[in-house]
């Protein structure tokens, strides 16, 4: 199945921001709740060795992603890990949600390009769950940008293109639905537009089956580093890890 980039409501500057902050807020929960990211977790450590220092600089956060959990178990072996979350469209009261829960997390409040990061946010950089919404050459230029600052970077996507993540998908409004009463920091409005105004539960469906169409195989992730310039100079590793159900893609880059 060749990689489709259908449009995704999350990516349009028209979505209205709150309604993106819900469907954000919600894969924050999922991925904290499920400990969706349990076996990337050497992963992350081989990038913090990699870079020196015990920095992350999380790119196109969403609502934060499954950071939360990922913190807490990091701690253990980082106690002065400091996480920075970014995003084009930060998700602010997420942000200020998750450092109220964990105050070695901070944010920017401004947007944050991943394909053009400022010199002054230094630290390994990851992704979560986001490489898909770039179109190849964008995409490239996330990569291009790590590989010219001279940083490890490390990108995970916990779905891919295929018949079960996609048949997985159908089933994420019910998944909302369930959810929707736990998910914090609480706001009448997601009730609204979840229960009696289903628009979250839709939008999620439709960017979660899109997100499954847009995903890098592991071979269109070489194909991407391939292209790079100087990007000899980088490690680069690419695999595909079971979480429960799931499966986790990911791609590490480190410096040589």
């Amino acid at each position: 199945m060749g990689r489709i980039h259908l449009f995704e409501f999350e990516d349009q500057k028209w979505f209205p921001k709150f309604l993106r902050d819900y469907g954000t807020d919600f894969l924050q929960f999922l991925s904290n709740k499920t400990k969706m990211y349990q076996p990337i977790i050497p992963v992350l450590e081989k990038g913090l060795a990699a870079y020196g220092k015990h920095t992350i600089v999380d790119l196109a956060s969403g609502g934060g992603g499954g950071l939360l959990w990922l913190n807490t178990e990091l701690l253990k072996k980082y106690p002065e890990l400091k996480i920075v979350l970014t995003d084009y469209f930060p998700n602010q009261s997420a942000f200020a949600y998750t450092k109220k829960q964990a105050p070695n997390f901070e944010y920017i409040n401004t947007s944050i390009d991943a394909r053009n990061v400022p010199e002054s946010l230094q630290g390994f950089r990851t992704q979560f769950l986001s490489l898909h919404h770039f179109k190849p050459k964008d995409a490239q230029l996330i990569l291009q940008n790590a590989v010219d600052a001279n940083v490890p970077i490390a990108i995970f996507e916990a779905q891919e293109r295929s018949v079960p993540s996609i048949l997985a998908m159908l089933f994420s409004p019910i998944s909302v639905l369930l959810t929707t009463p736990f998910i914090r920091p609480f706001k009448w409005g997601r009730l609204l537009f979840t229960y009696l105004i289903p628009i979250v539960p839709l939008f999620v469906l439709w960017d979660g089956v899109v997100s499954s169409l847009r995903t890098y195989s592991l071979q269109e992730m070489q194909e991407l580093v391939d292209g790079l310039h100087h990007g000899e100079s980088f490690n680069w590793e690419m695999d595909r890890v079971k979480s429960g159900p799931r499966v986790v893609l990911y791609l590490l880059g480190t410096k040589k």
